[in-house]
């Protein structure tokens, strides 16, 4: 399974965005049963991107990361590169559009 990066300040959201060229916010709130049946798929599509870093964040424990990003409603799916959002998924995704989308993507950025 992917390797998760818990990020429980704003703080660490911001570093973990700077210090990984291809990052993967998965923005979610514990009572929200969407959210933990997507996790475990988000997980899956990408360990076949291994140098995307994926950080997840508790949106009622790091409340500021709404107003940051504009999330109106969990989960949030985000794909930064290089600190820009490339990719926005919300709480309905079509996983295979979006394991095309990263293969896509992923292609440009591999070293």
């Amino acid at each position: 399974m992917k390797q998760v990066t818990e990020l429980t300040t704003i703080e660490m959201v911001d570093e973990f965005i700077t210090s990984n060229e291809l990052s993967f916010l998965y923005v979610f709130t514990p009572e929200c049963s969407t959210c933990h049946a997507i996790f475990p798929k988000l997980r899956e599509v990408l360990e076949h991107y291994p140098q995307i870093n994926l950080g997840r964040v508790d949106a009622t424990q790091v409340e500021v990361v709404a107003e940051r990003f504009l999330i109106l409603a969990a989960p949030i799916l985000l794909l930064m590169i290089n600190g820009k959002e490339y990719v926005r998924a919300d709480r309905f995704v079509r996983f295979e559009l979006l394991d095309e989308k990263l293969s896509r993507i992923y292609k440009m950025y591999k070293r």
